[in-house]
């Protein structure tokens, strides 16, 4: 299944300079649009309005349940992984089953949140935190350089990483949403993350919630996966920046879309199914750990950085990976493409991981860069074509690469 796509031009490229409740974003660029299926109906817009920025429509429910041949239901059962059952009663009130034992706090915003959840999914869902080893704040970016402390932060990452990973197969608990419409909606998340110029590891820890998220329940409707994508930004940019997006300007890149009071509701139920564990390790911090480790030049970091990104745009196969391993892969395969060398004996012992341990992760990674360039997604290459990334998404990437 196809999204077809919608485009909006603008005259200026101008990051928004204040923070107000009509924030004025303008894009160079065309955009592509987390449009609507070819078959339903897009919704109408007008330039005459003045907006230059673009924006994004969402799918009407009858339409999607008529496409994918799902009749709407009050009866049905959705499953968040270690949560209690939520049934959704024939007369339509929520109903919690008795294994679900909650405080009084918790049961006093849980309508709330079920409702919400239910207007997420085709039928009822749970919603409840999911259960891991409370984490500790994870170190900066500036603080990987301390030697000192690099061994501590890389076993600490590499123990967090195990228990902050999404679910295999999870989008097969998600009839209306495909690995395509996915990919569609991490594209505009790294057109909005460059436009309001957040940090690269915002963007990173936006997938990762958005993954877990979806691990965790199940018939997400596909009219809500941009309200899904958008609160995970939201709470992202509220954990990374200094100054991060405010509220308003999160409605206004979704064409108002959703309103405030539906973002406000997301970003909770988001909070309690991810059990407000937002420290999770990714792939952007392992790669800049093993920077301080074995240093390389500005055209090998970037490329490094390019290649990580990309692999977030695909679920298959790059979710059987760790973080850790995706970004040794990267790094390896940046290192060979500038250098024609792969891993460092330091970063061997450092790591522990071996040529054999890295080369699966290597061969799917070099497989996705020979083809971005063909790739329907292109966001991530257009922005690393920029000189302040050294251009790398130009350069020819190896034809074949040693031991495969």
């Amino acid at each position: 299944m196809n999204f077809s796509m919608n485009a909006h031009c603008s005259k200026e490229n101008v990051p928004p300079s204040s923070k107000t409740d009509a924030p004025h974003v303008q894009w160079a660029k065309q955009r592509t649009v987390l449009g609507v299926l070819s078959e339903n109906e897009q919704r109408g817009r007008s330039l005459s309005q003045g907006s230059q920025f673009s924006r994004h429509s969402s799918i009407s429910n009858s339409s999607q349940l008529a496409f994918f041949g799902c009749a709407s239901s009050s009866s049905y059962e959705v499953y968040v992984e270690e949560a209690c059952e939520v049934v959704l009663a024939a007369s339509g009130q929520e109903v919690v089953s008795d294994s679900c034992f909650l405080d009084a706090e918790t049961a006093a915003l849980q309508n709330e949140d079920l409702r919400l959840l239910l207007e997420l999914s085709s039928g009822s869902c749970q919603d409840v935190s999911m259960q891991s080893k409370a984490d500790e704040s994870l170190m900066s970016a500036e603080l990987l350089l301390i030697s000192e402390y690099a061994e501590d932060i890389h076993q600490h990452l590499r123990e967090s990483e195990v228990r902050f990973r999404p679910r295999l197969g999870y989008l097969e608990k998600h009839p209306e949403i495909t690995n395509g419409m996915r990919a569609i909606l991490v594209d505009w998340l790294v057109k909005v993350v460059q436009e309001y110029r957040l940090r690269s590891e915002t963007l990173h820890l936006a997938v990762n919630y958005l993954d877990r998220f979806l691990s965790c329940t199940a018939h997400v409707k596909l009219g809500k996966l941009q309200l899904v994508g958008t609160a995970a930004l939201l709470i992202a940019a509220k954990y990374e920046e200094i100054l991060p997006p405010n509220l308003n300007e999160f409605v206004y890149t979704t064409d108002s879309t959703y309103t405030k009071k539906q973002l406000i509701r997301m970003e909770h139920v988001f909070l309690r199914v991810l059990a407000f564990k937002m420290a999770a390790p990714t792939t952007n911090q392992f790669i800049h750990l093993f920077m301080s480790i074995y240093c390389v030049c500005a055209t090998t970091a970037n490329l490094a950085l390019y290649v990580a990104e990309l692999s977030m745009l695909e679920t298959e196969p790059f979710l059987q990976y760790t973080p850790s391993i995706v970004a040794a892969g990267a790094y390896c395969l940046a290192t060979y493409t500038v250098n024609k060398a792969l891993w460092p004996d330091s970063l061997h012992a450092f790591t522990g991981y071996t040529m054999a341990d890295i080369l699966p992760c290597l061969a799917d990674l070099h497989k996705l860069y020979i083809s971005a360039e063909t790739h329907p997604q292109q966001a991530i290459r257009e922005k690393y074509k920029s000189s302040k990334y050294c251009r790398v998404s130009l350069i020819t990437p190896p034809a074949v690469l040693p031991f495969l």
